[in-house]
């Protein structure tokens, strides 16, 4: 890596949350092999058949208030405290584990299980509990609540934030990710086209590996730390 580096913009992905026990969509024992993305995913299937949404978000939501930040939460929160320049998290995941190791700048671009999504008011409240009894929305008092999450067909959120924040970086970070999902996997690229410098940490090469600069494999608890304790040294 380069020297002359002042704002970082990191994009995380499964990969980083994995660690915490928390399944990843994509690996061979991941989420998708139990139910079809199509099933559970897709405004179409929340349409067909509710309830059996809301159950496989209600297990998620209770599943992920068990689980802890790994240190490579831990060490993206350090960077972020301790780094001279801007640093954004920009990540795929819905957890919170960022947010719980400490990180404050972070952007869910495929939204959050601790959120609700009332379609009838518009509005987002912050939600611990199940879905599946249609409790009445915060905000407006309809039934109408569904998970605050970005599925498939649907356009990702703050992608124009996003976008800033590119434009302004002198690093582009992925962790975690399978460069399989589009439009987080085409900012590589973007990155490339502004002249960024681009790293990708992973536990194997992604999709779009070929695009970075410089790889480096293991699991996101060492390399990430590791990185972090570089960068921070100068």
């Amino acid at each position: 890596m380069g020297t002359e580096i002042g704002n970082i913009v990191i994009l995380t992905g499964a990969g980083i949350s994995a660690e915490s026990g928390i399944d990843t969509f994509r690996d061979g024992g991941g989420l998708w092999e139990q139910h079809k993305v199509e099933d559970v995913a897709t405004p179409e299937a929340f349409q067909r058949d509710p309830d059996l949404v809301l159950r496989f978000y209600d297990m998620r939501r209770e599943a992920i208030q068990t689980k802890q930040p790994n240190p490579a939460h831990e060490a993206l929160a350090r960077l972020e405290r301790e780094w001279g320049g801007e640093v954004l998290i920009v990540t795929q995941n819905v957890d919170d584990l960022h947010e719980r190791a400490g990180a404050k700048n972070v952007l869910h671009m495929h939204g959050t299980h601790l959120n609700a999504w009332c379609i009838a008011c518009d509005k987002r409240s912050p939600w611990t509990g199940p879905l599946i009894d249609r409790p009445d929305c915060p905000a407006c008092g309809a039934k109408a609540l569904r998970p605050d999450v970005v599925w498939f067909g649907e356009m990702p959120y703050r992608m124009e934030e996003i976008y800033g924040a590119l434009r302004q970086a002198d690093l582009f970070v992925s962790i975690g990710t399978s460069g399989a999902v589009y439009p987080a996997a085409g900012f590589v690229r973007d990155a490339r086209q502004l002249g960024m410098q681009t790293l990708e940490l992973n536990l194997e090469r992604s999709q779009g590996s070929n695009w970075f600069e410089e790889s480096r494999l293991g699991k996101a608890s060492e390399v990430v730390p590791a990185w972090v304790a570089e960068v921070l040294a100068g």
